[in-house]
C-alpha cells in the first residue's frame, strides 16, 4: 500500500499527498497510512501536520467545525524572500568564504568520484546501526551541556575522528580534515517578521563544512582522553562558522548570477551529513493525544524516482526515536553501489561508533567541558583566550 500510494503521487498535476485507511473491525485499532510528497513536507512538517491531524479529528468526533491555529508565513512569502535576499550585499559578501571552504583539498575516498549519469539512488549499500540508550541518553544531554554545543557537533566531530582513521589505515592522504556537506532544517531567522512556526514544507539548508578534529590517536579515541574535548571544540568553531546556519550558501550557489557559476565549478562534496532530529519512537503516544500512537510497524520511508542520481557518493543520515527505556540513535550509511562496498560502510560506521562512545566517555568526566570562542560575542577570542579566562574563573 505504501508503494501504491508513492506511486500515485505527482506533484506536476497536483497530487502532492495520499492516505489509506487500513479497517481493522469494531474490536481493533486501525492504521492510518500517510504518504506526502517530500516537496510538501520535511521533518518538522510531520509535527505540525500530525498535530493538527489529531486535533481536527478530535474538534470532528466532538461534533465541532475543525478550527486550527492560522500559519504565519506561508511557503510562497519566504521563497520570494529568499530570492531577494540572494543578491544583497551581505550574502554577496559571503562568496569569497564559501570558495576558501570548497577550494581546499578533498582526497578522494573511492576509486572515483560519484557520477550523477552512472550513480542513482536505487542503487545504493546501506548499513544501518543503532546507539544504545545508555550511550545515545549521554550524547543527547551531558555531552552538549559540558561543551556548550549541540548534538550535531559531536556527530560531526566523531564523523571526522572515523574518515581521518579509516583514510589513515587504507594509505590515503588525512591532512586537511574532511569536506563534508551538511543538511539543516532551513527554518532560519534570516527573514525579519517572519513565522515558520506552523507552516508546510521543505525547508532545508546544506551547505559545505571543512571538519578537521586535529589529530587524535585511536587509543585516545578509545579511552575517551582529553584530546577528544579539544577536537569537539575544534569542531564545533568550523561548523559555527557558517552565518544563519549556512542558509547563504544555497543562495547563492543557486539563486545569485555570477556567484551561482562560480561555486558550481568548484563541486560538490564526497560526503552528504544528514542529522534529523528526534522523533517518536514504533509503538510510543503521538504528542499528548489520547488513542493515536505511532504503529509498531510503523517506519520512515522514503521512495524516489529511480532514475534520480545520489547527491554524494557516501552519506549519513541519522535519527533519534524517543522509546520506553529511552532515546535510541539510528545511523544509517548509504554508499554508492559502484564506489561502496558493504565491508567498506561496515568498517566506517564501526569507527564512528567508536568515536562517539569515546567522546560520551570523555564527557562523563569531571575535568570535561567548557566553552570555545564562539560561546561569546567578543570578536578575535581564540581558544587559548578562553581556557585563559576559564582557568582565572576556578581560581577565584
Amino acid at each position: 500500500e505504501v508503494e501504491d500510494a508513492a506511486a500515485e503521487l505527482d506533484p506536476y498535476a497536483g497530487r502532492i499527498a495520499r492516505v489509506v485507511w487500513f479497517d481493522a473491525g469494531p474490536e481493533s485499532a486501525g492504521r492510518l497510512l500517510l504518504v506526502v510528497h517530500h516537496l510538501a513536507v520535511d521533518g518538522v512538517s510531520w509535527r505540525i501536520l500530525t498535530d493538527d491531524l489529531i486535533s481536527a479529528h478530535t474538534q470532528a468526533a466532538e461534533g465541532r467545525t475543525p478550527v486550527l491555529p492560522p500559519v504565519g508565513t506561508s511557503l510562497r512569502r519566504w521563497s520570494e524572500r529568499l530570492t531577494e535576499q540572494a543578491t544583497r550585499p551581505d550574502r554577496l559578501a559571503e562568496l569569497p568564504d564559501w570558495i576558501d571552504v570548497l577550494s581546499a583539498p578533498d582526497p578522494l575516498l573511492t576509486a572515483e568520484p560519484a557520477d550523477s549519469r552512472l550513480d542513482f539512488v536505487n542503487d545504493a549499500v546501506d548499513v544501518v546501526g543503532t546507539l544504545p540508550e545508555d550511550t545515545t541518553g549521554p550524547l543527547l544531554t551531558e555531552v552538549p551541556a559540558v561543551f556548550h554545543c549541540g548534538v550535531e557537533d559531536a556527530l560531526l566531530t566523531a564523523l571526522g575522528l572515523a574518515v581521518t582513521a579509516w583514510r589513515r589505515d587504507n594509505g590515503l592522504e588525512t591532512a586537511g580534515g574532511v569536506l563534508v556537506d551538511v543538511e539543516g532544517h532551513g527554518r532560519e531567522d534570516v527573514v525579519q517578521g517572519a513565522d515558520l512556526s506552523r507552516t508546510l514544507g521543505w525547508f532545508t539548508t546544506i551547505h559545505p563544512v571543512r571538519v578537521d578534529p586535529g589529530r587524535v590517536g585511536g587509543q585516545a579515541v578509545t579511552s575517551g582522553a582529553p584530546r577528544l574535548g579539544a577536537a569537539l571544540k575544534r569542531v564545533k568553531e568550523q561548523a559555527a562558522a557558517a552565518p544563519d546556519g549556512g542558509i547563504g550558501f544555497g543562495l547563492l550557489r543557486h539563486l545569485a548570477p555570477g556567484c551561482r557559476e562560480v561555486l558550481a565549478r568548484l563541486g560538490t562534496p564526497q560526503i552528504g551529513f544528514n542529522y534529523l532530529g528526534r522523533f517518536a519512537a514504533p509503538g510510543a503516544p503521538v504528542g499528548d493525544a489520547q488513542g493515536w500512537d505511532m504503529a509498531p510497524e510503523a517506519v520512515m520511508v522514503t521512495a524516489a524516482d529511480p532514475r534520480f542520481p545520489v547527491a554524494h557518493g557516501l552519506e549519513l543520515h541519522i535519527v533519534v526515536h524517543d522509546g520506553q527505556a529511552g532515546p535510541r540513535l539510528t545511523a544509517t550509511w548509504s554508499g554508492a553501489r559502484r564506489l561502496w562496498t558493504r565491508e567498506a560502510l561496515t568498517d566506517l560506521a564501526g569507527r564512528w561508533t567508536v568515536a562517539l562512545q569515546g567522546i560520551v566517555r570523555h564527557a562523563l568526566r569531571p575535568e570535561a567541558g567548557g566553552h570555545s570562542p564562539s560561546d561569546f560575542s567578543v570578536d578575535d577570542l581564540s581558544q587559548h583566550d578562553v581556557e585563559q579566562l576559564e582557568d582565572l574563573w576556578r581560581t577565584r
